[in-house]
């Protein structure tokens, strides 16, 4: 039976019930004349402009106890019906509902208002329209009015004459319709996913920072046929993903199941975001309970297949690109030129080339494995997690610490050098611990295509995901695993001779470096003493180290006792130091104040004042429940050579906050063509139209553009 049908008979059969029960003496209501809902037709401008779109608004008031209905009642009830009379050149598209809230009676439940409320209608107006045309307007307009006890279906036939004009909007009109939009629900921005189960469950997957504030949230399906609206809604947060689990509609085609549907999420504190669902699950939407059906399994298999090869693809280039890294290239260089005196010929270089090769991917896995399970337990991590800990920060200073000093020639340790222990073991040991070693130092390293392939690859089921990683080892491997097997290329290679002792020690000025680096990430996590503490640690580990380079060169027993010790105290004072010297509350008060300071609130007024002056004006819109808007903010604009680059060329910054919504930021939003953010605008001196810059801003665009102003 069609919904509308379905709604009807229960109507009828509730009708039939109460009429009896209210008595003679008592009228029902609506049968005196008396309107429940009462409404009228306004415009947002009485002289909309020819070639131009503005907005009509139906605005209902409720008498006390009495509510009207969302665009999906619910379990039952009508939706708002038009019938519109509209002169020529005229047009209304669909009406734009507030966020409504939810109503129980007995097993049912109601999508309804309860207050007054406004439905906002686009209205085109041609630009063949002459100036001064009289514009007649009116609407049939059929609604249900209902309490607890009752249900009354009203008409209404709403009119208003508009005259073609410039679209002047008084102040007053146009305070009273931003206040109706500021009602609406503001667009998600990102792509949610469903799947369903046999238990005749539905699970939705929500792409909302874990910084978005919920209260009492309720999921509103606007699409029929879907859910059981009177069903339980259980939500759970995993990083910055919401999941909802409820049942499914009596009415769900399991044998032709949509692919998408529209919903409405209400975050309990008066804002909604409208998304869409589209068939296929991420992580987050099927970590726990019930399989998905086979027909759900199958769909989400073959629409992430291009995704996987994609990631897969940029995995391998982004591995190959890690090889050119400080922290790679000197372990790489060294063990590439140890296949120029391999004396086993083509076999034991093929055999070296497997071991380095498996090496590599085998710890690539597993850190795989360990990003894809703390993710399952709802820890928030992805590719170099670790980094976020100071104390893997200085557990990994140390590590590139004592390979530099390894490769300046202060110490031996056969697991680098290949001439030491490992390699003794007929070169596939010690291939296999270098590579190990190459990939684990790789991981404080990132490089083109890294970031899109291993972020696809969290969103992945977990077995496409780990072949996602494997990826990124084979690309880490690649090069040596095609000098292992192609001759050609091997004959390439320079002769060893004296002067690789000579390289040797000059790649350890890359390790050094990387050091460096990460002494100075350790520097954004650590108070100043925290930083003098690690620094004493490293002193602590190179003079272990030099005092087994001195035993090593004197023959003496047990030479690694000194170094051994010597990591012993600083590994275990990396465990200590951070948590003892977190930077202080006021430095990072001190930063923040700082960089606030440079930055300012969108005002469309301001914007205009600031145009006419020579000055480069960097415009973005953002909302705290935006995942896109948070990337870009972490990897384009809030980084140091953003901020530096427009501090050198007097960049003036300007930030809209749509997370609470913002009238006068949706207008500029839609007078740029968008219905929702980001929004990145920049306005070039002396240009009289802004470019607007991708949704996905690089790193490197704003301090381009920044220099080219300058």
């Amino acid at each position: 039976m069609p919904p509308f049908l379905y709604r009807y008979c229960v109507l009828f059969c509730l009708a039939c019930v109460l009429i009896p029960q209210l008595g003679a003496a008592q009228e029902f209501p609506g049968t005196s004349g008396e309107v429940l809902i009462t409404n009228s037709l306004i415009a947002e401008t009485d002289q909309p402009a020819a070639g131009t779109s503005s907005t009509l608004a139906v605005f209902m008031e409720p008498q006390s106890g009495w509510h009207g209905y969302w665009k999906q009642p619910g379990s039952i009830g009508l939706a708002p019906q038009f019938d519109w009379q509209l002169p020529d050149g005229v047009s209304v598209g669909d009406a734009a509902f507030p966020v409504p809230h939810t109503l129980m009676t007995g097993d049912l439940m109601n999508h309804v208002y309860e207050h007054p409320y406004a439905l906002l209608l686009p209205v085109e107006i041609d630009a063949s329209v002459a100036s001064g045309t009289s514009l007649p307007i009116s609407v049939s307009f059929n609604y249900l009015a209902c309490r607890a006890d009752a249900c009354v279906p009203e008409q209404s036939t709403l009119a208003i004459t508009l005259t073609a004009g410039d679209g002047r909007i008084t102040d007053e009109r146009k305070a009273r319709f931003d206040e109706w939009r500021q009602k609406l629900p503001r667009p998600l921005g990102s792509q949610a996913s469903f799947v369903t189960n046999d238990d005749n469950r539905l699970r939705v997957s929500i792409p909302l920072p874990a910084s978005v504030e919920l209260n009492n949230p309720h999921l509103f399906v606007a699409t029929d046929n879907i859910v059981d609206p009177a069903a339980e809604q259980i939500f759970s947060r995993e990083d910055d993903t919401l999941t909802v689990e409820t049942k499914l509609s009596k009415s769900w085609s399991a044998s032709s199941p949509p692919s998408e549907f529209e919903a409405l999420l209400s975050l309990g504190t008066g804002t909604g975001l409208s998304l869409v669902g589209h068939s296929g699950g991420t992580p987050a939407a099927i970590e726990s309970g019930s399989q998905s059906s086979s027909t759900a399994s199958a769909a989400s298999v073959q629409s992430s297949s291009t995704l996987l090869l994609t990631a897969f693809l940029g995995a391998i280039l982004g591995g190959v690109l890690l090889n050119i890294m400080p922290c790679v290239f000197p372990i790489l260089s060294l063990k590439i030129l140890s296949l120029a005196h391999l004396s086993g010929g083509e076999r034991e270089a093929r055999r070296e080339a497997l071991a380095y090769t498996a090496g590599v991917v085998i710890v690539c896995l597993l850190l795989g494995a360990t990003i894809i399970a703390l993710r399952a337990v709802g820890t928030h991590v992805g590719w170099a997690f670790q980094l976020q800990d100071p104390r893997v920060i200085v557990v990994l200073t140390l590590l590139t610490v004592a390979i530099g000093f390894n490769l300046a020639g202060l110490f031996e340790l056969g697991s680098i050098n290949a001439g030491g222990d490992l390699a003794s073991q007929d070169g596939v040991a010690g291939a296999f611990w270098t590579g190990v070693l190459a990939a684990f130092v790789a991981t404080p390293c990132s490089g083109p295509f890294m970031a899109t392939a291993l972020g696809a690859a969290l969103v992945l089921p977990a077995f496409a995901a780990l072949t996602v990683f494997a990826g990124l080892g084979l690309g880490i491997a690649l090069p040596f695993l095609l000098l292992g097997f192609v001759p050609v290329l091997r004959r390439l290679l320079p002769r060893p001779g004296p002067w690789l002792a000579s390289f040797r020690h000059i790649m350890a000025i890359p390790m050094f470096l990387t050091a460096l680096a990460l002494a100075w990430v350790l520097g954004r996590q650590l108070s100043n003493n925290g930083m003098i503490a690690s620094l004493a640690l490293i002193l602590l580990l190179a003079i272990g180290l030099w005092f087994t380079g001195l035993r090593q060169r004197s023959a003496k027993q047990l030479s690694w006792l000194p170094a051994g010790l010597a990591a012993g105290l600083a590994l275990a004072g990396s465990v200590l130091v951070p948590g003892s010297f977190a930077q202080q509350e006021e430095e990072v008060n001190a930063q923040v104040s700082s960089a606030e300071t440079r930055l300012l609130d969108f005002d469309a007024a301001r914007l205009s004042e600031l145009r006419q002056q020579e000055h480069a004006i960097f415009v973005y819109f953002s909302a705290d429940w935006c995942v896109t808007c948070k990337i870009n903010e972490q990897r384009a604009i809030d980084i140091p050579s953003t901020q530096q680059a427009f501090e050198q060329a007097d960049v003036i910054t300007m930030k809209g906050d749509w997370t609470n919504g913002d009238p006068t930021i949706t207008a500029f939003l839609e007078q740029h063509g968008r219905s929702g953010v980001p929004l990145y605008l920049w306005y070039a001196p002396g240009e009289t139209e802004p470019d607007v810059l991708s949704q996905i801003l690089a790193p490197n665009v704003l301090p381009t553009l920044a220099n080219k102003s300058d």
